[in-house]
C-alpha cells in the first residue's frame, strides 16, 4: 500500500467513526498509539470532519447571530489546531527524511507534503458526503446523476492527488526535491 493510500484509509476510518455519532461534540476515540504518525493523521482528519459540520451549522438559514458567532469562534480555534497538526506532520516527515542529502539540482515544491495530505483529508470528506447524496432515495434522477458525476470527478482528483503526494515523497527520498517547510505563521485568536 502506498503512503497516500495509508493516509486515505486512516481518513476514511476517522470519517466513519465521526459519522457513527454525527456529533460535533463527540469524543475522539483515536485507535492509534499516542504520538504515532497515524495518531496525528487520524486526529487531524477528525478536526477536519468537525469543522466541516460546524460550517454546515452556520450555513443553515435562520441561525441566531449569537449561535453563529459561537460556532465561528470554535471554527477559528479549530483552524489553529489544524495548522498545528499539519505542521507537526511535516516535522515528523522532516525527521523521517533528515538523512537524505538533496542533489545539487534538487528543486523545491510549491507546498509541503503535509499540506498536500491536508488537501487529501478534505477530499475524503467531499467524497464521503457526495457519495451519501448519490444514495438518496428521495432525490430525482437528474439530481442523482449530477452527484454521481461529481463523485466521479472527486475520485479522479483523489487518484491524481495521491499520485502527486507519493511522487513528492519519492523525489524527497531520492534527493530530487528539498523537504523545506515554512511555518504558516497564522494566528487564530480565540
Amino acid at each position: 500500500m502506498s503512503f497516500s493510500e495509508s493516509c486515505y484509509r486512516i481518513f476514511e476510518q476517522a470519517t466513519e467513526a465521526y459519522h457513527t455519532t454525527d456529533n460535533i461534540n463527540a469524543t475522539v476515540h483515536n485507535p492509534y498509539p499516542v504520538n504515532s504518525f497515524e495518531f496525528y493523521l487520524y486526529l487531524k482528519h477528525w478536526v477536519d470532519a468537525v469543522q466541516w459540520h460546524l460550517l454546515n451549522i452556520i450555513h443553515q438559514p435562520d441561525q441566531e447571530a449569537g449561535k453563529v458567532l459561537e460556532v465561528v469562534s470554535r471554527i477559528e480555534k479549530m483552524n489553529q489546531e489544524r495548522v498545528d497538526l499539519v505542521e507537526l506532520i511535516d516535522s515528523l516527515l522532516q525527521d523521517r527524511y533528515k538523512g537524505v542529502k538533496p542533489l545539487p539540482q534538487a528543486t523545491l515544491n510549491t507546498e509541503s507534503p503535509a499540506w498536500a495530505i491536508d488537501r487529501l483529508s478534505i477530499l475524503e470528506l467531499k467524497i464521503y458526503h457526495t457519495r451519501k447524496e448519490t444514495e438518496r432515495t428521495d432525490a430525482s434522477d437528474v439530481y442523482l446523476a449530477r452527484f454521481r458525476k461529481k463523485l466521479e470527478i472527486l475520485e479522479e482528483q483523489r487518484k491524481d492527488l495521491s499520485t502527486a503526494i507519493d511522487q513528492l515523497l519519492l523525489d524527497i527520498r531520492q534527493g530530487k526535491k528539498h523537504l523545506k517547510v515554512y511555518k504558516q505563521m497564522k494566528l487564530y485568536r480565540p
